[in-house]
């Protein structure tokens, strides 16, 4: 039997918003590839969802190419669901 969880959608964008968090730069969506686990279509989709939540910004680079970046609800997104795994955790959930 497999035990490996599925993960929610929440920590997918929790993932997603990390992994720009932890770049501390805006991130090419290659990278953001490999380090949320997702295909490239699901990728797609998320990053279309948190440019409309405004939790991420496209900037191009000098080239003219897409990067991602946090914006200051991204941040807060991070806080809060940070907080909350906090709060489940300390119940044993």
């Amino acid at each position: 039997m497999n035990d490996a969880k599925k993960r929610s959608r929440l920590e997918i964008i929790y993932d997603i918003l990390a992994a720009m968090r932890d770049k501390k730069a805006p991130i090419v969506p290659t990278h953001l590839l490999y380090k949320s686990n997702l295909s490239h279509d699901r990728l797609k989709g998320y990053l279309d969802e948190l440019i409309a939540k405004q939790f991420i910004q496209e900037v191009p680079d000098k080239n003219g190419k897409k990067r991602y970046q946090l914006t200051e609800e991204g941040y807060k997104f991070l806080q809060g669901f940070q907080q909350l795994k906090e709060f489940t955790k300390s119940f044993g959930l």
